[in-house]
C-alpha cells in the first residue's frame, strides 16, 4: 500500500484527477454494455459494495459515541449516495452515456451558482439553460426519451444535496468514516431492488466479478487517484476540471458503446461545461466526483 501511494504522488495531480474521471465514465460505459444480462439495479448495487467495502476497510470506521447529529449526516449522505448512482444508471438505461452525465451536471453547477452571489453568474445559468433546451429540442435519432432526462436531472439534485452533506459529515466524522459509513447505508438502501430484481444471478460468480469490476473502475481507482490529488491541488482547479466529466462520458460513449452524439448534443455539451467552469470559478463549492 505504501509503495502504491508513493507511485501515486510522483504523478501530477492534474492528470490523477483526469485519470479518476476518465476511470469513473469508463465504467459506466462497461456498466451500460452489461444492461441486457444484469439490471442496471443490480450493477449499481455490486458497484456500491465493492466501493463500502473497500473504504470500510481504509478507514476502519469507529461507530462508538456518536451522536443523533452524526447519524444523520451520514444516513443523509447515504441516501444521496445511493439515490444518485441508481437514478444515473436508470438514465444510463434510457440515453447516451454522455447527455445523461451532461443533464447530470445541472445539479452541482446550481450549487455553484447559488453559493455565488455575483450577478455576473447568471450569465451561466442562462448559457446552462441554452444546453438544457438544446438537448430538449434535438431531433432525429438524437432525440432526449423524457424518462431518461427526468432520471439524470434527479441524479444531479442528489448529486448537489451529497456535496452539501459531505461537508456536514466531514466535519462530523474524521477521515474517511463518515464516507464509509454512508457507503454501507447507500448499498442497505438498495439493496431490497437489487436482490428483487436480481434473484439468482447474485449467486452466479461471473456476474459478481463483473460489477466489482465495474466498482474498481468506477469507485475505488477514481477515489483513490482523487483522495492523492485533493492533497495538493486547489480545489478551484478540481472543481473546473470536474467539469469535464461530460465530455469524458461522451467518449466513453464512443469507444465503449458506439453511441455518437448529434451536433445539437455536442452543442449543449459545450455549453453546460463552460458555465460549470464559468460557476466554479467564482465560487467556493467544490464539486466532489460521485462516489
Amino acid at each position: 500500500m505504501t509503495t502504491r501511494n508513493s507511485s501515486l504522488r510522483l504523478v501530477s495531480p492534474v492528470w490523477l484527477v483526469l485519470v479518476g474521471i476518465l476511470s469513473v465514465q469508463f465504467g459506466a460505459g462497461v456498466a451500460k454494455s452489461l444492461f441486457d444480462e444484469i439490471a442496471p439495479t443490480t450493477i449499481v448495487w455490486l458497484r456500491l459494495v465493492t466501493s463500502a467495502f473497500v473504504l470500510v476497510l481504509i478507514a476502519r470506521p469507529v461507530l462508538r459515541g456518536r451522536s443523533r447529529a452524526d447519524w444523520l449526516a451520514a444516513i443523509g449522505l447515504g441516501v444521496s449516495l445511493g439515490v444518485m448512482n441508481w437514478a444515473i444508471y436508470q438514465s444510463f438505461l434510457r440515453i447516451p452515456l454522455g447527455v445523461a452525465v451532461t443533464l447530470e451536471f445541472v445539479g452541482p453547477l446550481t450549487l455553484a451558482v447559488l453559493g455565488s452571489r455575483r450577478m455576473r453568474d447568471l450569465v451561466w445559468v442562462a448559457l446552462a439553460a441554452v444546453g438544457v433546451a438544446v438537448l430538449g429540442l434535438a431531433g432525429g435519432s438524437g432525440s432526449l426519451n423524457l424518462a431518461g432526462a427526468l432520471f439524470a436531472l434527479l441524479a444531479g439534485a442528489c448529486w448537489a444535496a451529497y456535496i452539501l452533506l459531505s461537508g456536514a459529515t466531514g466535519r462530523r466524522w474524521p477521515g474517511l468514516d463518515g464516507l464509509a459509513v454512508a457507503s454501507v447505508v447507500a448499498t442497505l438502501l438498495l439493496t431490497p431492488a437489487a436482490v428483487g430484481t436480481a434473484g439468482g444471478d447474485l449467486l452466479d460468480p461471473r456476474i459478481l466479478a463483473l460489477g466489482a469490476a465495474v466498482g474498481l473502475l468506477s469507485s475505488v481507482i477514481p477515489y483513490s487517484c482523487e483522495m492523492v490529488a485533493l492533497r495538493t491541488i486547489r480545489p478551484s482547479v478540481f472543481s473546473i476540471l470536474m467539469s469535464l466529466e461530460p465530455a469524458a462520458a461522451a467518449l466513453a460513449g464512443i469507444v465503449v458503446l458506439q453511441e455518437f452524439l448529434s451536433l445539437e448534443q455536442w452543442l449543449a455539451m459545450v455549453c453546460i461545461i463552460i458555465a460549470s467552469v464559468g460557476a466554479t470559478r467564482s465560487s467556493r463549492t467544490v464539486a466532489p466526483a460521485p462516489d
